[in-house]
């Protein structure tokens, strides 16, 4: 190629790289022009964050399936709900019934750019082809991977094989994307119809057939594998700003209502100040006293006397009746206070019959809180899980990250389960002790490189953690010691705050994910409910039932006398709500 060539094509490059540059500026500055010209900024807010008269845009692609049903809820909002459209119908029942305003003369070009400047205005990094340079897919699919229960049974940093096979960059091993979508929601068509990887895949691994997703759609599929495909992205700073509409929701704000750390007032330290400061007026008066009595004798007398400030002080009568009330004040004040925490346990951390790490649990492996608690979303207690919830993951994984074979085999003498064959045994609560660790020291053994003393130790570890002076056999459910305790007036339901509230775990039982050993985090006391009862925001927008009971409400955050509404303005301090 000779130079002039060269030089006349890398001219024309420029050139057509300038104008790529240019119109994506002009795109964004275009959007912001109609933004402002279309009345976009009466409804919605100019900084996309916050909820006006309708929702906040920062993310606004991201909720919706498709960029066609986005387009035309912006052109026609009608035609979307008289079809009854979900996403849209929900939008106009979140929005107070308020219909989006039509903009039937947008062209798609003017609608690309006032999306374009919703992302650039959300804090989203705008690349040169006028495309997101975001990593919302990945985060997206990152959630759902939890949400959707596949960190119980694969690895969440995908790179280990657990009950199931690693999954990154699984997309790559399916040769038909369709397969791969069909294996998702129902594995069993594709075994019945003798599929020949997802065949190898179940002998694979146990034969332990893969959990179907019937409900699962497209895009939330495309979103797991975004995220299986580069992991790293979803860990990167999120690219776009949380809006009141996203269903994926960070860490509930309620966890900062109350700090754990006692104020000044409530200190020890403030309590010594106070003591010495009424020691120091008592001296002051003892010492005035004594003072007006040595003039009052050197008066009557013509003879000085010796100042006795101490002996006014013990024996003063105004003295011991400031020291009686004193006494009697915070005496009934630190009785109060000290029945008050009668039964409190905060930042008690018992040891268990079983070392279960929550940190490699729900931290490492990303398990959700309600695959092992399940009844946390549909009761009042948030349940013990029982040993067969450990099994649906154990029955694979039998050998420990930190404490190898000994913590699991507990599990296994518990319930029942032969490591070594997979099976469970039958008649096994009529077996003796002996057979019972003859049985086990076995595996024990075996999988410890054939150390039988590393086998008797374990077992007697084991035995010891699941008998007691009440319990003389291994047989039996695990006996588990409490941690969380509230008394018996206090009525306290899991399903109405995590379910209809959308309170996040962590929001009372603190970074969970990262404790080894579960201690209690949250004081649990009246004031700490009742400052969140002041501060947490309902969700309105997810609960239909406080559509039309308190419609004042929604009428008075329609007309922007109210930016929320929290559990205090529904009747959250009422005194029957808690104490039936």
């Amino acid at each position: 190629m000779n130079n002039k060539l060269f030089r006349n094509r890398l001219v024309i490059a420029l050139f057509l790289f300038g104008i790529a540059f240019g119109v994506n500026a002009q795109s964004v500055d275009e959007g912001k022009k109609l933004f402002k010209t279309k009345t976009c900024a009466a409804c919605h807010d100019r900084n996309m964050a916050k909820k006006v008269v309708g929702p906040a845009l920062a993310g606004v692609e991201g909720r919706w399936e498709s960029k066609k049903d986005l387009f035309s809820w912006i052109r026609n909002p009608n035609t979307l709900l008289e079809a009854k459209h979900i996403y849209a119908t929900k939008l106009f029942e979140e929005n107070s019934k308020v219909p989006m305003t039509p903009n039937p003369d947008l062209t798609d070009i003017e609608i690309e750019s006032i999306l374009l400047y919703i992302r650039s205005q959300s804090g989203e990094k705008i690349a040169s082809s006028g495309e997101v340079a975001d990593n919302t897919l990945a985060i997206k699919g990152k959630e759902l991977f939890k949400a959707k229960g596949c960190a119980a049974c694969h690895d969440a940093k995908l790179k280990v094989d657990l009950v199931g096979p690693n999954l990154l960059k699984v997309a790559d091993r399916w040769s038909d994307k369709k397969e791969l979508f069909q294996w998702i929601r129902n594995p069993k068509k594709l075994l019945d119809s003798k599929h020949e990887y997802a065949t190898k895949l179940f002998e694979k691994f146990n034969k332990i057939p893969m959990t179907p997703n019937p409900t699962i759609t497209d895009d939330e599929i495309n979103a797991i594998l975004a995220f299986t495909s580069d992991p790293e992205s979803a860990n990167a700073p999120v690219a776009k700003a949380k809006s009141a509409g996203d269903s994926y929701l960070e860490l509930s704000e309620t966890a900062k209502v109350v700090s754990n750390e006692p104020g000044f007032f409530s200190s020890l330290t403030f309590y010594i100040i106070l003591f010495v400061l009424l020691l120091l007026v008592a001296f002051i008066l003892a010492y005035r006293v004594a003072k007006t009595r040595v003039q009052a004798f050197k008066d009557e007398f013509g003879e000085d006397k010796k100042l006795d400030i101490l002996g006014l002080f013990f024996m003063n009568r105004t003295v011991l009746k400031f020291a009686a009330f004193g006494f009697v004040v915070f005496g009934l004040y630190f009785t109060a206070v000290r029945g008050i925490a009668l039964g409190r346990q905060q930042d008690y951390q018992p040891d268990q019959p079983i070392a279960y790490s929550h940190k490699v649990h729900a931290g490492d492996n990303a398990i959700d809180c309600e695959f092992c608690h399940d009844a946390a979303r549909r009761s009042r207690h948030a349940m013990i899980p029982p040993t067969s919830t450990c099994m649906k993951c154990h029955k694979a994984i039998k050998t420990g990250s930190k404490y190898g074979t000994q913590e699991l085999t507990k599990i296994y003498a518990s319930i029942g389960f032969d490591p070594s064959t997979g099976k469970y045994i039958k008649g096994y609560n009529d077996m003796s002790l002996e057979d019972v660790k003859n049985m086990f020291t076995k595996w024990l053994a075996k999988e410890n490189k054939g150390d039988s003393k590393v086998a008797e130790e374990q077992w007697k570890n084991i035995a010891a953690s699941l008998t007691n002076e009440y319990k003389d056999k291994v047989q039996g459910p695990i006996e588990w010691t409490r941690v969380h305790n509230l008394p018996d007036h206090v009525y306290f339901n899991h399903s109405q705050h995590v379910t209809v509230g959308k309170i996040k775990c962590q929001s009372c039982h603190g970074p969970i994910e990262e404790m080894d050993v579960v201690k209690q985090y949250a004081p649990l006391s009246m004031g700490w409910c009742v400052n969140c009862h002041r501060k947490t925001n309902v969700k309105f927008e997810d609960n239909k039932y406080y559509d039309k009971y308190f419609a004042r409400y929604h009428a008075e955050m329609h007309d922007g006398k109210r930016s929320g509404v929290t559990v205090k303005d529904i009747g959250g301090l009422d005194c029957q709500k808690c104490h039936y």
